[in-house]
């Protein structure tokens, strides 16, 4: 059994057409062909159903289909390793990255680029459920998110920080001096809300307990969100360090504390590249 058999299988898989497989692999589709049965005749079941033109997983398929996945992984891991024995002068490394923790990656990744300008930096933002499922794919190799969840068993995580949740307004609105705010005042003010998510949502209802706040406008995108607040005709509800220190104003929920903990999530038995545990370093010296 060799690893390019494997790279085909996962292709004849991934596109469920040997044809396209083999013109996305660059090889002829005889090739792929006979490389996939090959492989059945070792494994001595049939990886696919052959019907006319189309391609279907049979159960053993669909099976060998993880063992594949992760025998690539740790032969690339392999590779992975060596090449980090360059000094950090090569390579690239993709993070995922939760909307409302923009600002605070930012901070770290431009001393990371500073530093380590060969490394290629590839970011996706995103609501925590996707990523996790991209990193759980191995597409992502750390993911920074807001940990309102029990995590499956095959991450590892490690709290960064700690925010309370705050009222957040513009710094010309009529609330702006205000010490502190109550539910019920928060109740009665225009609100907007970023829903990156579910989450989001749902760890604001588990802090207002049944007194729920009608969102005038909800908008999956954070600087929308913040530049609505900004006119000061709306108000919203997120953590501290979302927001610049000079136009806004993040007063204290009074008979609230609510905490939201930030976490670096990886795999828990993946190799950990030499670019991200720098990057991990750095993002623990954020100033929040």
């Amino acid at each position: 059994m060799e690893l390019r058999q494997l790279k085909y299988f996962l292709k004849a898989k991934e596109l469920l057409n040997f044809t396209e497989a083999a013109q996305s692999l660059h090889i002829s589709q005889s090739t792929l062909s006979q490389q996939i049965k090959q492989l059945e005749i070792e494994l001595g079941t049939p990886l696919f159903n052959r019907v006319g033109n189309r391609i279907v997983l049979t159960e053993a398929g669909e099976l060998f289909a993880d063992y594949a996945s992760q025998s690539i992984k740790q032969a690339n891991d392999g590779l992975q390793l060596i090449a980090d024995l360059n000094a950090l002068s090569t390579g690239t490394m993709f993070i995922g990255v939760s909307y409302g923790l923009r600002n605070i990656f930012t901070q770290a990744l431009i001393r990371f680029t500073n530093k380590f300008p060969a490394i290629k930096v590839r970011i996706i933002y995103g609501v925590s459920d996707g990523l996790l499922e991209m990193l759980g794919r191995f597409e992502l190799d750390m993911v920074l998110i807001f940990k309102d969840f029990t995590l499956s068993q095959q991450f590892k995580s490690e709290e960064l920080f700690s925010s309370p949740m705050r009222l957040i307004t513009s710094a010309k609105s009529g609330i702006a001096r205000k010490t502190s705010v109550t539910l019920k005042e928060i109740i009665r003010l225009p609100l907007v809300l970023a829903t990156q998510g579910y989450n989001t949502k749902h760890f604001i209802r588990k802090m207002f307990k049944g007194q729920e706040p009608e969102f005038a406008i909800e908008v999956n995108d954070i600087p929308t969100m913040l530049d609505l607040v900004r006119t000061g005709n709306w108000h919203t509800i997120h953590i501290e360090t979302v927001v610049p220190e000079k136009e806004f104003v993040a007063i204290p929920i009074k008979d609230k504390n609510v905490i939201r903990a930030t976490t670096i999530v990886s795999l828990k038995d993946a190799y950990e590249k030499s670019a991200v545990k720098q990057l991990r370093m750095m993002l623990k010296e954020v100033d929040v």
